[in-house]
């Protein structure tokens, strides 16, 4: 490093040092300047061209002083000099000192750069240097590392999921070349690279995510690469490598990611049209957090800030921007002060005209934060068309309605709430009132209980309706039940066809498609069924069809012997075939004989060998593995007329087993 600093000369290295120093001001200045025209602004996108445009500026400022400070180093430090260079402030200030001196007819001094101190030009420059390699060094290992990554651990998805991209692709109008990969090393969708973007999709947003809420990520990223957000990112990275030691530069960059992140999502829910779905998916990955900084990943930004965005809810208003504007102008006021002083280090003379312009900077700020503020008092029911009352609201009344809300929580007996549950509850829109009704009704669910219920669409008439039937299932089941569109008037049905299900029963008769009218054709066909036997042949699938055609075939079972012969796969055409043989076989006997695969084709071949068998018989056949092949076999060794047990005992004692079977 020092043989670097040794490379350059004297007057680089002051022009250097000053740039460094001045930046100090002029970053603070730019960034105060950007966040008093964002907080002017209500879109997204328009606060992400004024982030972007400052970011710009500020890489440009300490250039533009480089080439504005002298070149030659004075020797002396009397703060005058013959040059004709001046800094940039003070270049900003001279036109009205070009006319006041006109005016008097003389031609105005312009002082020289005094030299920094010796630390100054060589350890501040030095210390530069160093932060800069290592910053450099930082990125460019990021960048490989990603790359890395990209190359060897990620696969191609399945066709169901690229068929899903490739449409919203079609309809977001984007033409370039896109892949889209699954990988398991990111927890969250992200696109890598520039000009030839892959989309990746780890297998936690594959599983845990439905199809509504990965189209709208999908659409998220595919947003990112339509509006060339990568390129963009890439030039924050150079800036905050060159320029890391201001913090400002460092938050201005984090405000162009964070409202990089609302353009997408705006773009996301006007393509998929579902904020709450993705409001929902948002919350989801905020437990996914791990995307590598150079990447555009869907669950980078603020989760609340972005949640509230999405859904449209009240936010802080024109009272806030007030106060930012304020802040700004504080900000803006204390930058040009420190550049007053500097630049009366460096250039006396151009004192007067700093305090000048700084007086016409912040003259600028409070004007426009005085006429942004003016429209949060509309006259009465007055109301401009196009107005967005969420966004125009004052602060004032968006505190006082957010305070109300977390107060009338609390007096209805939830307290001590999170911000995220109270995100979520407002969403799912659980007021004060139905917390209330909940309790009445002998609850007392928690927040997030009370969240899944109102998801659920639980309401206190729903309740009601349960007990009024004689239910009384506690919040758990009442979840379920409402899942699966279990009420009141269902559970009566099921009592007015003979039965009486608890609230398990009741769920799992629900979701296996129980209904009243099917009950009552199974105890039509002469069946005597429990609870658990109707959900058992709903299970299997045993139909009234089924059961008329056991009983044509003369078929009497019990409950118990239907569901286990539907198990078995015993139709009615089985039974036929296996009547048509001159057997009668019971049901259980039926069951037996599906369990050791006797097909009718079997009897036919023992039949055909010259045994009339009976039904124990044959099963007990099958069991042993006597086939018609072995009966041949023991025939073609001279073995006739041998008894079913005979053949069954040199079926186990291997004689007429072939070398190779033994």
């Amino acid at each position: 490093m020092n043989s670097l600093v040794n490379l350059l000369s004297a007057s680089v290295m002051h022009s250097l040092g000053w740039a460094l120093l001045h930046f100090l001001w002029e970053g603070t200045a730019l960034a105060a300047i950007a966040a008093a025209a964002m907080a002017l602004c209500r879109r997204p996108s328009a606060r992400y061209a004024i982030g972007v445009g400052a970011l710009a500026l500020m890489l440009l400022a300490p250039l533009f002083t480089f080439f504005r400070v002298p070149q030659e180093v004075p020797q002396g430090h009397s703060g005058t000099a013959d040059t004709a260079k001046s800094s940039p402030l003070a270049a900003a200030a001279q036109p009205t000192a070009s006319t006041r001196d006109a005016a008097s007819g003389s031609t105005p001094p312009i002082a020289a750069s005094k030299a920094l101190p010796g630390f100054v030009e060589g350890w501040l420059v030095e210390a530069w240097l160093l932060g800069v390699a290592l910053f450099s060094m930082r990125s460019a290992g990021g960048f490989f590392l990603l790359e890395r990554q990209r190359r060897k651990q990620s696969r191609v998805v399945e066709d169901r999921i690229l068929e899903i991209c490739f449409t919203l692709q079609d309809r977001i109008g984007l033409t370039r070349a896109i892949s889209y990969c699954e990988c398991k090393w990111l927890q969250a969708p992200a696109v890598i690279g520039w000009f030839r973007p892959v989309v990746f999709l780890p297998v936690s947003a594959l599983t845990g995510l439905s199809e509504s809420q990965l189209e709208a990520v999908i659409a998220h990223e595919l947003a990112h690469i339509q509006r060339l957000d990568a390129f963009v990112n890439v030039f924050q990275v150079c800036v905050e490598t060159l320029l890391f030691y201001h913090p400002a530069v460092w938050w201005l960059n984090k405000r162009i990611r964070d409202e990089r992140e609302h353009c997408c999502d705006e773009m996301a829910v006007a393509l998929c049209g579902d904020p709450v779905e993705y409001a929902r998916a948002l919350t989801l990955m905020e437990e996914w957090r791990s995307a590598p900084v150079f990447a555009m990943a869907a669950n980078r930004g603020p989760l609340t800030e972005r949640i509230v965005r999405v859904l449209g809810l009240k936010t802080l208003g024109t009272g806030m921007r007030g106060i930012g504007l304020t802040g700004s102008a504080l900000c803006l006021t204390a930058a040009l002060i420190a550049g007053n002083a500097l630049i009366e280090m460096a250039h006396p003379k151009s004192a007067l005209a700093a305090i000048q312009i700084a007086h016409i900077e912040t003259n600028f700020v409070q004007q426009h934060s005085t006429a942004s503020s003016a429209p949060a008092k509309p006259s009465a029911g007055h109301v401009q068309s196009g107005s967005q009352p969420s966004s125009a609201a004052p602060s004032t009344s968006s505190t006082t309605s957010s305070t109300s809300y977390i107060d009338a929580m609390k007096s209805a007996g939830l307290g001590d709430l999170t911000v995220d549950q109270l995100i979520a509850l407002k969403i799912q829109d659980v007021t004060p009132d139905y917390v209330r009704a909940i309790h009445e009704l002998g609850m007392r669910p928690d927040a997030n209980m009370l969240i899944a219920m109102r998801v659920q669409d639980i309401t206190p008439d729903y309740i009601r309706e349960l007990h009024a039937a004689g239910l009384n299932p506690d919040q758990n089941h009442l979840i379920a039940m409402k899942v699966q569109g279990a009420d009141g008037d269902y559970y009566k049905s099921l009592k007015d066809a003979g039965l009486n299900p608890d609230v398990d029963h009741l769920i799992a008769m629900k979701v296996q498609g129980v209904t009243p009218d099917y009950v009552k054709e199974l105890r039509a066909a002469g069946l005597a069924v429990t609870v658990d036997q109707v959900i058992g042949m709903k299970v299997q699938d045993v139909s009234p069809s089924y059961l008329k055609g056991l009983h044509d075939q003369g078929i009497e079972a019990t409950a118990d012997n239907v569901i286990a012969m539907r198990v078995q796969d015993v139709s009615p055409e089985y039974v036929r075939d296996i009547r048509a043989l001159g057997l009668n076989p019971s049901a259980s006997e039926l069951i037996a004989m599906r369990v050791q695969d006797v097909t009718p084709e079997y009897i036919k071949a023992l039949q055909a060998a010259g045994y009339k068998l009976s039904v124990n018989d044959i099963i007990g056949a099958k069991v042993q593995d006597v086939t018609p092949e072995f009966i041949e076999r023991a025939q073609k060794h001279g073995f006739k007329d041998l008894t079913l047990q005979k053949l069954i005992q040199l079926r186990q004692l291997g004689i007429l087993d072939s070398k190779a079977d033994l």
